[in-house]
This record gives C-alpha cells, sequence and structure tokens, in this order.
C-alpha cells in the first residue's frame, strides 16, 4: 500500500507578499492586478475569501464584494523562488517528489517508515520543516492515492495536517461535494446534478456502466475517482516521473481593446518569445504553431499552421504568427490575442544544410539569452520587436523556471 502526501501552500502568492510586507497580515489581501483592470484573482487571503472572493473571479468583481481589500499585482520571481525553496525542502525528505503547479506537490513516503516514522508524524515533520524554512504556511493531505491525498489537503486547509486511513477513503469521501472530485468543473457538476448527484457518495452507488454510457472514458474514470483510486488522466504516472507537455500556450489580455498594428505585433513577439523559452525549457520543438484572437464582442477564432521543420526559435515563432495574424484579422479591436505550440516533438529533424547553420546560430544565441534571463530575470533580454508588447507577467500562470518541470539532462 502506498503512502502518498500531497502539499498545498496556503494562500502561496498572499503568504509570500506578506513576507516582504508585513502591514498585509491580517488584512483582506487580493493577488492578480488592479481593481479598475480586466483580468482575474489569482489568489486571496482568507480574509477576503470571507466576503466570496476567490481565484479566477474577475478582479472587478472582486472589488465590489470586497473593496476595502489590498489588491496588489504581485511578483512572479518571488513566487518562482519560494517554490524552488518549497522544492528543496521536499526533495531532502523523499526522492520521490512532483510538482503539480507552482504552489502544491506529491511526494510518496512509501517504506520511510524507519526514517521519518508513521505517517502523521512523517508529516507534521515535513509540515514544519517547510514552515521553518520558507516561512510560509502549509496543508497535507495523507492517503493511499494522490487523489484522496489530494482533497485530504483541501480539506486540511489552512494551515493543517490530515490523514485518510487505508480502507476508509469510501468513507471519508461520500458525503463531500462531486466538485471536490480534481477534474470535476462546472460543467460536468451541473450534468451530474442533472442526474441527482450531488455528492460523491451518491456517484460511488452508481454502475460504473451508466456512467461510462453517459460520459465515456470520463464516466469511467469518475466511477474510479469515487472509489477514492487514481483513475484516469492527472494520475497517470508514478509519483516524480517526469512528463512532457502536450503543448505550451501564452496569452494576453489588453487593458483597452486595440486595433494599433504595431501594439499588437510587439505582444505577439513577446507571446512568442515566452513560448519558445519554455521549449527550449523542456528540450522540445513545436511543429504546429496557433493563434488565438478574442474580439470585442467575445467573439473567439483560431487559425494553425504545420511547420514542415519543428522549431524552438522565437524569431521563427513569430514569423508565422504574425503571418496567421494578419491573414485572419478583421481589422476590430481586439480584446485578447494567444500564441500556441503544439505537436511537440523531441528533435527539429533533418533540414539543408544552410538552414541548419541559421537555426545553429539562433539556438547559440538564445541559449547565452536564457542564461541571462535566468540570472537576472525574464525581462533582462527580449526581441527588439516585443519591447513595445511588454506586459505584466499573470502570476496564476505556470510560465518558465517552475521547480521539477525542465526536462532531466
Amino acid at each position: 500500500m502506498k503512502t502518498i502526501f500531497h502539499i498545498d501552500m496556503d494562500a502561496f502568492f498572499v503568504s509570500v507578499e506578506r513576507l516582504f510586507d508585513p502591514t498585509l497580515i491580517g488584512k483582506p489581501v487580493v493577488v492578480g492586478g488592479r481593481p479598475d483592470q480586466r483580468g482575474v484573482v489569482s489568489a486571496a487571503s482568507y480574509e477576503a475569501r470571507k466576503f466570496g472572493v476567490h481565484s479566477a473571479l474577475p478582479l472587478r468583481t472582486a472589488y465590489k464584494l470586497c473593496p476595502h481589500a489590498t489588491f496588489v499585482d504581485g511578483h512572479p520571481h518571488r513566487y518562482r523562488e519560494y517554490s524552488h525553496k518549497v522544492h528543496d525542502v521536499l526533495q531532502e525528505f523523499s526522492p520521490k517528489v512532483e510538482m503539480a503547479s507552482i504552489d502544491e506537490a506529491y511526494i510518496e513516503v512509501t517504506g520511510t517508515e524507519r526514517l521519518h516514522g508513521p505517517p502523521l508524524k512523517a508529516a507534521h515533520t515535513l509540515h514544519e520543516r517547510i514552515r521553518s524554512k520558507t516561512g510560509l504556511a502549509n496543508s497535507i493531505g495523507i492517503a493511499s492515492s494522490r487523489l484522496v491525498a489530494k482533497i485530504c489537503s483541501d480539506q486540511a486547509k489552512p494551515n493543517g495536517v490530515l490523514w485518510v486511513l487505508p480502507g476508509q477513503e469510501g468513507r471519508f469521501l461520500a458525503p463531500l461535494d462531486v466538485r471536490k472530485i480534481p477534474g470535476v468543473g462546472k460543467v460536468t457538476e451541473k450534468q451530474l446534478h442533472l442526474l441527482g448527484i450531488r455528492k460523491i457518495g451518491d456517484l460511488a452507488a452508481l454502475d460504473e456502466r451508466f456512467l461510462e454510457q453517459r460520459f465515456g472514458k470520463w464516466g469511467l474514470a469518475l466511477a474510479g475517482k469515487a472509489l477514492g483510486l487514481d483513475a484516469g488522466g492527472w494520475f497517470d504516472s508514478p509519483v516524480g516521473a517526469h512528463e512532457e507537455p502536450k503543448s505550451i500556450s501564452h496569452e494576453h489580455t489588453f487593458g483597452t481593446d486595440t486595433a494599433d498594428r504595431g501594439q499588437l505585433h510587439s505582444t505577439i513577439a513577446r507571446l512568442s518569445e515566452m513560448v519558445g523559452r519554455r521549449l527550449r525549457e523542456h528540450k522540445l520543438f513545436t511543429r504546429t504553431v496557433q493563434i488565438k484572437l478574442r474580439y470585442s464582442d467575445f467573439s473567439t477564432f483560431t487559425r494553425a499552421h504545420s511547420l514542415d521543420q519543428a522549431t524552438q526559435i522565437d524569431t521563427v515563432l513569430l514569423n508565422v504568427s504574425w503571418k496567421l495574424f494578419e491573414q485572419n484579422w478583421t481589422g476590430k479591436p481586439i480584446r485578447l490575442i494567444g500564441v500556441h505550440a503544439g505537436n511537440l516533438e523531441e528533435t527539429e529533424g533533418q533540414t539543408n544544410l544552410l538552414a541548419q547553420e541559421h537555426t545553429d546560430r539562433w539556438t547559440k544565441a538564445l541559449t547565452t539569452v536564457d542564461k541571462l534571463r535566468d540570472k537576472f530575470g525574464e525581462n533582462s533580454v527580449s526581441l527588439a520587436a516585443s519591447l513595445k508588447g511588454r506586459f505584466r507577467e499573470r502570476v496564476h500562470e505556470n510560465p518558465v523556471g517552475l521547480p521539477g518541470k525542465s526536462k532531466p539532462k
């Protein structure tokens, strides 16, 4: 029987901000931007959550709910720094570590009783070690599966530890809302409610064949998850196994809808840089480049182009993205624009000698640029074309530089 810990940092972005500004302690705090900006809440303090503020809520709505809150743009470089500190602590505790995001992780501690003691004692030790090394509160869930461990840590918040004993998973899950199952969003929740399924126990009582007929493969996964199993996506590989991303993308919502051609070009250049940087971090190449356009009326379009030669070069991504944009832009003001890299490969494939020499020069130059960014920050070096397209990094994204995300050497 496996023993899995899920570590979730409590209000991570807010907690890091409070380390640098103690005057925020005890006050409602919203991280993600200013109250008059477009965008969504990245994190809210527990004091703000009492007023209904939560992550992914529009900033303007958050202000209406809690106008006395302090709104903070956020500092992504600080969050990456503290995420690495947490990762370092976890690696000292167990070699099997999987960073699920910037502020949560799974570790497997099966068979470490002689080193750390029984699961509950080990979790309390780790809980205190993270707090002492980082100054940040955290919650830990303990279970025999990642799914139950994740739900446990959520139930243990804030700053708690919760263990579901092996064999008690069904009893623990039964009274919880179906939305507590990772992967069940608003759409699935609504569909389940229409079937009279509101609690995980209701779901567990259904025949899996009925769920498969209704939801396909996802129905079978739901049946397993309702029993506390790591069924279906999210949990297919062992803890600590390196998994490559299926795609890489970045997008930007303008503060004011724009039809300024120069600004749009610079923004696409900046997005292409961000995508290229992450491709190189993962040592991957893309064969399909796609752009996403959203107009003022919220109509949204995507257009893609397949490359003859896979790439991870910023300028190639920019040239293809801009060509797609010019071919498809109606001239109307744009609210949101995005660049997406798909059909990822581990090699760029064969090319002719002249093209390869050009690619090699760019690869060498961008390798040096990436090292400068690692040392001095993501905005230290940029393409000239992207300088006017600078925008504040969205702190709730999983950008470059996160622990455990780059491909092992």
